[in-house]
């Protein structure tokens, strides 16, 4: 047996939203993709006797969180560790049947954010690690690695594409231009290299900031590094197809993001999803094609009290659908 995982603090975002879409009075069985610290989970299962969760997460010392706060459940609480990116496959193994609403919760969590050791936050120092997955059967290289590894043209596309860093070349050639004298090891290293070449804060110039706050310049640098070494946007948007192929008649598909690239994706997957497909002779959409029903026209944000007291909650956006 292993140690007793370490206390953390967890608030899932938008609860009441994501149980009211998920409508879990139906019964059956609901999938957490991303169970994390299983604040989801537990307020489904401890508000309906009659749902049953399938709590999937690729970070194993979560998993030990979840399955001691989900241990009062019993057997209405099966935890796996994966990648929900293969949920189709989980599923079958699980031998659950067809799921009666699927949650994803995207992003990364409260315990990965505040463990210096596990390198996601610039806030704290500790090793550029920020993989999900740490275990042993786990390939993902780690942000050490790409920081000190990868030329300096990929990793200009990995802050662009994945930060939409507009000074994305200035840092990537700084990264390459440090590293030449010493490695770049540490999140506080590559915050301050962030700072010496663009400055420490910005207004958030092209992009809506709530009151004009100005925002830390290492964010996205953060964010793009997590990204890539998570492979989180490249098996995202199959997934969704994956998933929404699994729900039972009237089942529902609850995910939230918390960035415009996830948003991006989880939008336009489900827009199709939701027209149909696009007939080659007319170029329209067929109905009788059609897999689900939107639920959501734009995206639930959580209200003002919910960012008051969980300040991580304000940029998260949820959007669902029902499968027809």
């Amino acid at each position: 047996m292993g140690a007793e995982p370490r206390t953390a603090i967890h608030q899932p975002v938008l609860v009441a939203e994501v149980l009211r879409f998920l409508a879990p009075e139906r019964d059956g069985w609901f999938v957490d993709c991303t169970v994390g610290l299983g604040g989801h989970a537990a307020e489904l299962l401890a508000r309906f006797p009659g749902a049953r969760v399938l709590g999937i997460d690729r970070d194993e010392e979560a998993l030990a969180h979840a399955r001691r706060r989900l241990r009062g459940f019993g057997a209405r609480a099966v935890l796996v560790h994966g990648n929900f990116h293969s949920i189709d496959e989980i599923v079958a193994e699980a031998g659950t049947g067809r799921p009666a609403g699927i949650l994803a919760d995207l992003g990364v969590s409260s315990l990965q954010l505040d463990q210096p050791e596990r390198g996601f936050s610039f806030r704290r120092s500790g090793p550029l690690d920020m993989r999900m997955d740490q275990s042993t059967r786990s390939s993902t290289r780690t942000a050490r690695d790409i920081v000190n590894l990868e030329s300096q043209s990929v990793l200009e596309t990995v802050l662009r594409d994945y930060g939409e860093e507009r000074q994305a070349r200035r840092i990537a050639r700084a990264m390459v231009e440090r590293r030449r004298r010493r490695p770049i090891e540490t999140t506080d290293e590559l915050r301050e290299l962030v700072h010496e070449t663009v400055g420490s804060s910005r207004t958030g110039r092209g992009r809506r900031v709530p009151g004009g706050r100005s925002i830390d310049t290492a964010t996205r640098t953060f964010q793009a590094l997590r990204i890539a070494v998570n492979e989180e946007l490249s098996g995202l948007g199959p997934a969704l197809e994956r998933a929404v192929s699994l729900l039972e008649r009237d089942g529902r598909l609850v995910v939230i993001s918390y960035h415009s690239l996830e948003d991006r994706i989880v939008k336009h997957r489900l827009r199709a999803s939701a027209l149909g497909e696009v007939d080659p002779v007319t170029g329209r959409p067929r109905a009788e094609t059609r897999l689900i029903e939107l639920m959501t026209r734009k995206p639930v944000r959580p209200q003002p009290s919910e960012v008051q007291y969980n300040p991580r909650s304000r940029s998260a956006r949820l959007r669902a659908a029902r499968r027809l």
